[in-house]
């Protein structure tokens, strides 16, 4: 299932895409997509009613769409996962995932406007695939035992301030934490729609211009040994988001690292999971 948030921000409802296009309400079934619909079975109890012909449909002209899950408690990135990445910015192959957290109240759309922060001369972009937690995880048994609580998957910029990250502070959160520096969605794919989360392709350009081009089959460790790694150091609850890494080609290992500006747009997709375009502005 694509399960989707749409409507002006804060004023968000729940809805679904069907295989023929069609944007379902969920609302009779539940008031958002969150962490509580989550954990109770929200996805089964939606996919139940789409199969029924319960669900009235939206008219999707004009129609904002919101990130596809409310608020998430925690969201977490894994840095230099990529190898193609860690070479081009010089470092060395990670022995453990590089792990460090992004201020929730970054997430926003994927087509909503961008702000880079004032005083920023180093704004960069990073295609990310992005893994929704969908049931309470504490000490996983391994990658296999990860599989069961992961609810799906979705598009995920991790915008970052190079300068604010790198050169003000010993820790990354500086850079990665300012204001609507984390669209996500379009959609939440649900896992069985998704497929195998290591065989997905991930591309960005700016302004019109190819940047990034890479495949899930570079990252160095794979969604399930992240979620199971990351469960023995932290409780993971439902709706939490998990930032898996970025492939080569941020404007930080560019030649003239051409970082953003003003009214540049920056388009980028993951097979299967959509797209998404933002144009950033001035904060």
């Amino acid at each position: 299932m694509k399960l989707l948030r749409v409507g002006a921000p804060g004023q968000e409802r729940p809805a679904v895409l069907t295989d023929d296009g069609r944007l379902l309400d969920l609302s009779s079934v539940t008031p958002d997509i969150d962490g509580a619909f989550l954990a109770s079975g929200g996805v089964e109890r939606a996919r139940a009613a789409v199969t029924a012909g319960g669900p009235a449909e939206l008219d999707q002209d004009g129609l904002r769409i919101g990130p596809p899950v409310a608020r998430p408690g925690k969201v977490i990135c894994v840095g230099l996962n990529y190898r193609d990445h860690a070479a081009e910015t010089g470092a060395t192959i990670p022995a453990r995932p590089v792990v460090f957290m992004k201020d929730p109240g970054t997430v926003v759309g994927p087509y909503d406007e961008v702000l880079i922060p004032r005083g920023s001369v180093k704004t960069d972009w990073e295609v990310e695939l992005a893994v929704v937690i969908g049931r309470r995880a504490r000490y996983l048994d391994g990658p296999e035992a990860a599989r069961d609580v992961i609810a799906g998957y979705a598009i995920s910029h991790d915008v970052s301030e190079r300068e604010f990250q790198l050169e003000y502070s010993s820790q990354w959160d500086l850079g990665k934490s300012c204001e609507t520096f984390n669209p996500l969605g379009p959609w939440l794919v649900t896992a069985d729609e998704a497929g195998d989360p290591q065989n997905l392709g991930l591309h960005l350009s700016v302004n019109g211009v190819k940047r990034q081009d890479g495949h899930s089959s570079d990252m160095i460790f794979p969604v399930d040994h992240i979620v199971s790694y990351l469960s023995q150091y932290m409780v993971l609850e439902p709706g939490d988001v998990i930032n898996t890494g970025t492939p080569a080609g941020v404007a930080l290992g560019l030649p003239g690292t051409p970082f953003l500006r003003r009214g540049d747009t920056v388009e980028l997709s993951v097979d299967g999971l959509g797209s998404q375009r933002q144009t950033f502005a001035q904060a």
